[in-house]
């Protein structure tokens, strides 16, 4: 036999509270308001995907122009760079040519 003093009623409440829910959550999704309510909501996640990614594209684009620029500046730094030391080596060898024809 069952024993009801073991039944534990708040288990079983939760139980039938979920069945209850479960239904009626069933029923209110498969209405055409529900429907024309998620219809709209994925509408607007699919905008805002589609803007997100817009976005993205521009600022990788952006990305690309301002590293290619950045690149673009270090070569003509360094370029600068060893004309400057050719340009100190020939200085040095004018000099030393110069030393060597007064002495």
């Amino acid at each position: 036999m069952l024993k009801l003093k073991n039944v534990d009623w708040k288990k079983t409440g939760i139980f039938a509270a979920g069945v209850l829910f479960g239904t009626a959550g069933i029923k209110a999704l498969s209405s055409d308001d529900a429907k024309n309510v998620y219809t709209n909501c994925t509408a607007a996640v699919l905008r805002a995907k589609s803007c997100v990614m817009k976005t993205a594209a521009v600022i990788q684009e952006n990305a690309e122009d301002i590293y290619a620029g950045a690149k673009q500046i270090n070569e003509e730094r360094e370029a600068a760079a060893e004309a400057a030391v050719v340009a100190d080596a020939e200085a040095e060898e004018a000099a030393e040519t110069t030393e060597e024809t007064e002495a």
